[in-house]
């Protein structure tokens, strides 16, 4: 990879729009990314790339929130999410890349505006209805690397606050980037390439997540939505009608 191409200089660009999102909202980084990185670098290695600075970020985040994260939510939705991996994989590899890409776009469409019209989840977070929710996530965050939507819908629309929310969302992804890690790296999916692409963007990452994270101790509930679903929506209006 030649250092510092047209394609690399993008990609630093918005991967330090994707740290400030992540960091602020505990969330998104990956629905900003992967539009962007699936037409850059294709699908594959798009997964790669995201989950390897994804999991760099999380270990950062995690400890100011540890004490915050509800394990009873989370525990059944990592585990769902871990068992149901493979069959995220098996698409990865099998369908076409540029089909994978405007799934990628239109998932994080739907998701944005569900949550915009201001749906709420009637139910409780029972243990089904987390796995449910992990299953699902699981099967996107190995196909697409976009495992949060379910998981933002699910949480956000119940009466949890910002900071509660955020939690939760670091902890999810500290149980499944650490499952979803592994089994790529037995599948032989994370090469030379993305560890060396993801080297190269993971500063940049990390100064936009430690900046998010600084401005969300100032923000307010209706700030952290509207920012939080407004980018994402405009994220993937983009990688569906380009």
């Amino acid at each position: 990879m030649e250092f510092l191409t047209q394609e690399l200089l993008a990609a630093m660009g918005v991967a330090a729009a994707a740290g400030l999102m992540r960091g602020f909202a505990g969330v998104g980084s990956g629905m900003l990314m992967a539009p962007f990185f699936a037409i850059l670098f294709g699908p594959i290695q798009t997964v790669a790339i995201i989950v390897l600075m994804e999991a760099v970020v999380t270990a950062q985040l995690l400890p100011g929130v540890r004490r915050e994260i509800d394990w009873n939510v989370i525990a059944p939705m990592g585990i769902a999410a871990a068992v149901f991996m493979p069959a995220g994989s098996w698409l990865l590899v099998s369908l076409e890349p540029d089909l994978i890409a405007r799934m990628i776009a239109l998932v994080v469409v739907v998701f944005s505006i569900v949550l915009m019209i201001g749906w709420r989840h009637a139910g409780g977070k029972n243990v089904w209805v987390s796995a449910g929710v992990g299953a699902v996530s699981g099967v996107l965050m190995a196909s697409t690397s976009l495992g949060n939507p379910p998981v933002m819908v699910y949480l956000l629309s119940g009466r949890d606050g910002a900071a509660t929310n955020r939690a939760n969302f670091t902890g999810y992804f500290a149980v499944t980037l650490a499952a979803l890690i592994a089994m790529m790296a037995l599948a032989g999916l994370i090469d030379r390439g993305a560890l060396v692409t993801a080297a190269v963007l993971l500063p940049v990452f990390m100064t936009g997540a430690f900046v998010g994270s600084r401005l969300f101790r100032r923000s307010s509930e209706t700030l952290y939505r509207r920012v939080a679903l407004g980018l994402l929506l405009c994220v993937g209006l983009y990688g569906l009608l380009r």
